[in-house]
């Protein structure tokens, strides 16, 4: 599954501007969620590509969500992805970023309120048959609804929290302020919709949005790891921390099923090398098992028997 990322904001930050920069799909301020698929730029992948003369190139994606508005229901549809992008009025002369932050922030307490009411009612009901267990969950479910009317997100929360719950503020929030001081959003959505060389020469350097990109990931906890072969090159994303394993079941299940080695090489020694050959003549590649912890940049070759 792809990473997910949620653009929230108030009425006229750029929202659905920001979501058309990424995605480039031409969306309309219509009142109705936008989803769509945006593409991040890496460097390091077309080196690679080059290397092993790639027929295909793949670089590495997230899927963006744009809901129309901030109300606890609309809110409650990015409930399941990995990170928010919180868009901030630093154009209009009219707000404060900081202000449109706090606002957006008690938003998303209290959708995760109303969250919590709803979980605390189911539970309060099925705790009526008097087993035990549930009536822990009561008191539990009670103790987490306690401390968002206290006014803390649920990043503060200082128990682990209920397995049922999705909560809004525990998420990864990145701030994206859409003015002269942050992101020009607008200028950003009309060079994406330039051709490349086009784009490079209306532009003063590297676009705006590959720092974005580069914050999600780092507030997500991502890494890239790529798959280098002359039919096609790829580029994936990976929880940090997560196995070699993992990786081959984010590729594909049936090559996780029938894991029996990973053959890995770093990006940059594999360039320098300038083809697989050279990189395991030179002892640069290894072989690693399933419990190998993947590392940004690493280049792997999954041997699998299904």
């Amino acid at each position: 599954m792809p990473v997910e990322v949620g653009i929230v904001g108030l009425q006229n930050a750029g929202k659905t501007t920001l979501f058309n920069a990424l995605t480039q799909a031409g969306a309309g301020v219509s009142g109705k969620e936008h989803v769509g698929m945006a593409a991040i730029a890496d460097e390091r992948l077309p080196q690679l590509a080059e290397v092993v003369r790639a027929k295909k190139v793949t670089p590495a994606s997230i899927r963006v969500v744009d809901v129309p508005g901030t109300g606890a229901q609309l809110l409650g549809n990015l409930r399941q992805v990995d990170a928010l992008l919180a868009v901030l009025d630093d154009w209009s002369g009219t707000r404060k970023p900081a202000d449109d932050l706090e606002t957006l922030r008690l938003e998303l307490l209290v959708a995760d309120r109303d969250h919590v009411e709803r979980r605390l009612e189911r539970v309060q009901k099925q705790a009526k048959s008097g087993d035990p267990g549930l009536r822990a969950a009561v008191t539990e479910v009670e103790r987490v609804l306690a401390h968002l009317e206290a006014g803390k997100p649920l990043s503060e929360y200082d128990a682990e929290l209920p397995p049922e719950l999705e909560p809004l503020t525990t998420k990864p929030l990145v701030e994206i302020r859409n003015g002269s001081s942050g992101v020009d959003v607008k200028l950003e959505a009309e060079l994406a919709e330039l051709p490349d060389g086009e784009a490079r020469e209306f532009s003063d350097g590297p676009s705006a949005l590959e720092d974005v990109a580069r914050r999600v990931f780092e507030a997500a906890g991502l890494l890239t790891f790529f798959t280098a072969g002359e039919k096609e090159t790829r580029a994936w994303t990976l929880q940090r921390g997560l196995s070699a394993l993992d990786a081959a079941a984010s590729i594909h299940s049936d090559i996780a099923q029938g894991f029996i080695r990973a053959e890995v090489i770093r990006w940059n020694d594999l360039v320098e090398a300038g083809s697989h050959a050279e990189a395991a003549k030179r002892g640069l590649q290894r072989l690693e098992g399933k419990s190998y912890v993947v590392e940004d940049g690493d280049v792997l070759n999954i041997r699998f028997n299904v």
